[in-house]
C-alpha cells in the first residue's frame, strides 16, 4: 500500500530543534547526491527522531513499513498504524510492503535459538534490507537506510552489514549507513515518543525476542518447525 498523506501544523523549518540535535549535522555524512532517500522503519519511535532531522535538512524520506519478524499480528497492525499516524502527522509518503510471517519463519529457520544480536538477527536485516534495496530501485530511488539503526537491542554492525548485503545484490542502490543514535537522536527519540503519544513497544518484534513478562504463556512462543 502506498500512502501519501496531507501536511498538518507540524512544519520543520519553523520547528526549533535541540541544540543537540542542531550539532548532530556534523556527524552524519550525507550521502554525496542524495536527492532523496527511502527510509526503512522499523517502528514510529524508531523513526521519529531520525526524521525529524532529516526533514530539518531538507530531506523528505519516503517511508517504507516492512517487518514480517513481528509477532503476533496484533502486534504488527498496532506498530503499522503508528508507523503511519507518524508519517500521516508529518504528510509524508508511507509505503507499507505484505506481512508474510510464515515466510520470515522460513527464513530464520535454524537459528531460533541463536541470542539477541546473533546470527538469527542479522539474518534477519539481510531479509528486510534486501526487501527495501528492491523497493527502492522499484521507486527509483537510489539511496536506502533505516531506523533499525537507531535501536539500543541491536549491532550497528549486523545492520551495516545487512545494508551492504543488500546494495551487492540489487543494482543501482546505496545503502545509507549512518549511526542514528548518537549526537543526542537517541534522547530526543525518547522525547518525541511522549510528544506524539507513541505507543512504545517494549521487545523487538519477533517471537523469540519476546521476554517472559511480555508474554507468559509459555505458548505464545513456541518455536517453528522447519521444513
Amino acid at each position: 500500500m502506498i500512502c501519501t498523506i496531507g501536511v498538518n501544523d507540524y512544519n520543520p523549518h519553523t520547528t526549533t530543534l535541540p541544540d543537540s540535535i542542531m550539532k548532530m549535522s556534523k556527524n552524519i555524512i550525507i550521502p554525496e547526491g542524495l536527492s532523496d532517500v527511502l527510509l526503512h522503519a522499523c517502528c514510529a519511535p524508531c523513526s521519529s527522531a531520525i526524521v525529524e532531522w532529516m526533514l530539518s535538512h531538507d530531506i523528505r524520506p519516503v517511508i517504507f513499513y516492512f517487518n514480517p519478524n513481528i509477532y503476533p499480528e496484533t502486534e504488527y497492525l498496532i506498530r503499522k498504524a503508528e508507523s503511519k499516524r507518524h508519517a500521516q502527522q508529518l504528510g509524508l509518503q508511507w509505503i507499507d510492503d505484505d506481512y508474510d510471517h510464515k515466510l520470515w519463519l522460513q527464513e530464520v529457520c535454524g537459528l531460533e535459538d541463536e541470542p539477541e544480536r546473533g546470527a538469527r538477527c542479522l539474518q534477519c536485516f539481510r531479509y528486510r534490507m534486501h526487501a527495501t534495496a528492491l523497493k527502492a530501485r522499484q521507486l527509483g530511488i537510489r539511496h536506502f537506510t533505516t531506523t533499525l539503526a537507531s535501536s539500543r537491542w541491536k549491532s550497528q554492525q549486523q545492520i551495516d552489514d545487512a545494508g551492504h548485503y543488500a546494495e551487492s545484490i540489487v543494482p543501482d542502490t546505496t545503502y545509507w549507513a549512518q549511526n542514528w543514535r548518537k549526537g543526542g537522536l537517541y534522547e530526543r527519540r525518547n522525547q518525541l515518543l511522549k510528544e506524539f503519544n507513541f505507543y512504545n513497544q517494549q521487545y523487538c518484534g519477533c517471537e523469540f525476542s519476546i521476554r517472559p513478562a511480555t508474554f507468559p504463556s509459555p505458548s505464545a512462543c513456541t518455536p517453528p518447525i522447519c521444513p
